[in-house]
């Protein structure tokens, strides 16, 4: 078996990681990722299949079949739950639930903070760790399922929109996806999975070619390069025109719609002019705009109800198709980096 920082071999396949590094037979191998995956078992004693001599030398080796640690949650008045995990080094992350009539969502972290650097991004201002392993990312919605079957319900989708820039830890990340999209596992589709990223050009073309039919989800904040730069710095190596050059290729190869995501910041990018150029940059692309107004505690100011409504009207008059997230979890602190630097000041 691996070692406790890779834990359980990346919680399996690489077909079934070496069936758990040839100590156990293959169809052992097959049951504990059945366990782990489609029953989301939180302890190896759960997995009643396996004989007692393994349970004991899997309990003996890991203290847990997860390689991660609730250390806190917090419930929204709204029904968002967001959970801060502590992993085998001591790092933390954030995983939040997003519970809705038919969805159960888990909005997941893929690295220990991030080096992108985004204006208004708590995680961004606290800066980056490491990378998470496939079996960091796919834990966390197996803890997410653990909790929801007691309640008869089930995750049904996953965001990769927590902490980090997914495409920066692009090998973890689709490990993960196939992980959690395996028929022998949680077995979502790859449909129900959603990528996010700032704007990681050859990570973007990389993804268009993989068989994995995955959403895909662009930062995008402004419609010129100059205002995205300063939201953004990743706009400064990969500039708009690289970009939308890079989407494009992806939408051709896959046939699939981008979802384009813009926080909207008061005085900063939810001008009338702003929506224009929003609009004439994405023309005749196949997309989806999703405003997002920015969170509260991000340090930037939230334009009104009003300018917020005239925005997207101006993008629906222009034919672009466009939805505004609706707000979750603001009284838990359900942005990403908020929660987990609440508590580490509180350990300062």
């Amino acid at each position: 078996m691996h070692t406790a920082q890779e834990h359980l071999a990346g919680l399996f396949p690489e077909e079934i990681a070496g069936r758990l590094e040839a100590e156990v037979p293959p169809y052992r191998a097959r049951q504990i990722f059945s366990w782990l995956h489609r029953q989301a078992a939180a302890s190896f004693q759960e997995m009643t299949s396996l004989p007692r001599a393994l349970i004991e030398e899997l309990e003996k080796r890991f203290q847990s079949p997860w390689p991660l640690e609730l250390v806190t949650s917090r419930l929204s008045a709204d029904g968002t739950e967001k959970y801060l995990f502590a992993l085998e080094d001591g790092s933390t992350i954030e995983t939040v639930l997003l519970p809705e009539k038919r969805r159960q969502t888990v909005c997941l972290s893929t690295q220990v903070g991030c080096a992108m650097n985004c204006s208004f991004c708590a995680t961004g201002q606290a800066g980056f760790r490491r990378d998470l392993t496939a079996g960091e990312i796919a834990a966390q919605v197996l803890f997410v399922q653990n909790r929801l079957k007691a309640q008869g319900k089930t995750v049904t989708n996953v965001v990769y929109m927590g902490m980090g820039e997914p495409l920066a830890n692009y090998q973890a990340v689709l490990r993960s996806a196939r992980l959690l999209n395996h028929p022998e596992g949680l077995n979502l589709g790859a449909r129900r999975l959603t990528i996010s990223t700032c704007g990681l050009v050859p990570q973007i073309r990389a993804l268009a070619e993989e068989e994995l039919q995955v959403n895909l989800a662009v930062s995008l904040h402004a419609a010129d390069d100059r205002r995205r730069g300063e939201i953004m710095p990743i706009n400064k190596v990969y500039p708009l025109e690289e970009l939308l050059a890079a989407c494009d290729y992806y939408t051709a190869r896959t046939n699939r719609r981008i979802s384009y995501e813009y926080a909207l910041i008061s005085g900063i990018n939810d001008s009338p002019q702003a929506a224009q150029k929003l609009s004439d940059l994405l023309q005749g692309r196949l997309c989806h705009v999703n405003l997002i107004p920015v969170n509260p505690g991000s340090g930037a100011a939230r334009p009104s109800s009003a300018r917020i409504a005239a925005f997207a009207q101006m993008l629906e008059r222009a034919g672009i198709p466009v939805s505004l997230r609706k707000e979750r979890g603001s009284d838990i602190e359900a942005a990403c980096g908020q929660l987990r630097q609440r508590t580490l000041e509180g350990q300062g």
